[in-house]
């Protein structure tokens, strides 16, 4: 992949950019193998791969410079704006839409927030495309002042960027390093952005979990599927389920699948998805992964998925899962050291099958998916 403002030194976010891409790929699986290496019986799949540019379905752009010049993309060393509205890495749709962002914000009057100053409205926004080329558009600001110009003004950016669906303002007063704050203004009917997903409608709303990679997450979600079908559970649990891909892909045959998660908002996606799709045998709760396997409050699954950030189950979940009757776990991680250190905490679930995902091309970042099955005990087999 060529990008002259990686070579200009403008913008390093890509830190293996100056790698060849198979060889990139081969260093993930063998870093992957490396952290795996106590469990030799593991079966290793060959790697999923991406495309080298034009993979990313979410562009999270830092506004600075003025209204009438406003810059869309990084901050450089001294708080001044890198412009990457070019970036290869965004799929076509975003990078059609952020010229036209650019003109909305100067339309709009929308002031960039200047960090070194702290002032300013306008901090980030953040687009997202589904397969299909639809958008959802949010505004990240430091308050209201501008709210009442980006509705008078919306009319505008929706006759110019026909691919808008769903548009949104998101308030961040607080001057620190975080994306978003909690509260959400809907400027839209419509409140859910459609991501269609091997054949299954996923619902994104504003402030849903979506992997940023949509087809190598349509790749992890068939492969935990196929573990799944081959494994034949009655029962199964989703934990850190998100908009419930793997709940969604798992359900079937009479399966009984119950997904787990801490936003409220990505739970309620998941529940239309599921009702859309006819699939009376899923349902959705929120809550913590921990909390409610420890809690008890369900029967014990016959397999759990988990898919958790990267700081990765944690030890009471492992310990859990360890003393649990659970026969089956699909591991699904982004941080294959947390997930090494999950494994050694569950000695009795046995990893036997992994496989990498590129997710994350041109970084040292990827994915996992392992399947982990139940050792039987000592002295159990023929006699």
């Amino acid at each position: 992949m060529q990008c002259h403002h990686f070579e200009a030194g403008r913008c390093r976010s890509c830190t293996w950019l100056d790698q060849p891409y198979v060889g990139q790929v081969g260093a993930k699986q063998a870093h992957c193998r490396d952290l795996l290496a106590p469990w030799p019986e593991v079966t290793w799949l060959p790697p999923v791969t991406s495309a080298e540019v034009g993979f990313r379905n979410k562009a999270k752009m830092v506004v600075a410079g003025s209204v009438d010049a406003p810059s869309l993309g990084i901050l450089d060393p001294v708080g001044g704006g890198v412009d990457l509205r070019d970036c290869p890495l965004h799929v076509a749709p975003i990078r059609a839409a952020l010229p036209v962002l650019a003109g909305f914000v100067t339309r709009a009057r929308l002031a960039p927030y200047d960090v070194p100053a702290r002032r300013g409205e306008l901090k980030h926004l953040l687009v997202t495309a589904s397969p299909e080329g639809e958008l959802m558009v949010r505004f990240v600001l430091r308050s209201t002042e501008s709210l009442a110009r980006i509705r008078k003004h919306l009319p505008w950016l929706r006759e110019h960027l026909p691919a808008l669906r769903v548009a949104g303002v998101n308030l961040q007063p607080a001057h620190k390093a975080v994306l978003e704050g909690e509260q959400e203004v809907l400027l839209t009917a419509e409140e859910t952005l459609r991501m269609r997903v091997n054949g299954l409608d996923l619902h994104l709303r504003p402030q849903s979990f979506f992997q940023t990679n949509t087809e190598v997450a349509a790749a992890l979600y068939r492969q935990g599927r196929a573990w799944i079908e081959e494994v034949g559970p009655r029962t199964m649990w989703d934990l850190y389920c998100g908009v419930g891909g793997f709940a969604l892909h798992g359900a079937g045959d009479g399966r009984r699948v119950l997904g787990v998660e801490t936003s409220a908002e990505a739970v309620a996606s998941a529940t239309r998805s599921a009702s859309e799709a006819g699939l009376d045998g899923v349902r959705f709760a929120v809550g913590d992964a921990t909390a409610f396997a420890l809690s008890g409050a369900e029967p014990t699954p016959e397999l759990v998925v988990v898919n958790p950030p990267r700081r990765g189950i944690g030890t009471e979940l492992a310990g859990w899962l360890e003393a649990s009757t659970v026969e089956h776990v699909v591991y699904s991680s982004c941080n294959a050291a947390t997930l090494a250190r999950d494994l050694a905490a569950m000695p009795t679930l046995r990893p036997v099958r992994a496989r990498v995902l590129d997710m994350f091309p041109q970084t040292g970042h990827y994915e996992v998916i392992v399947l982990l099955e139940r050792a039987a005990p000592a002295g159990s087999g023929p006699a």
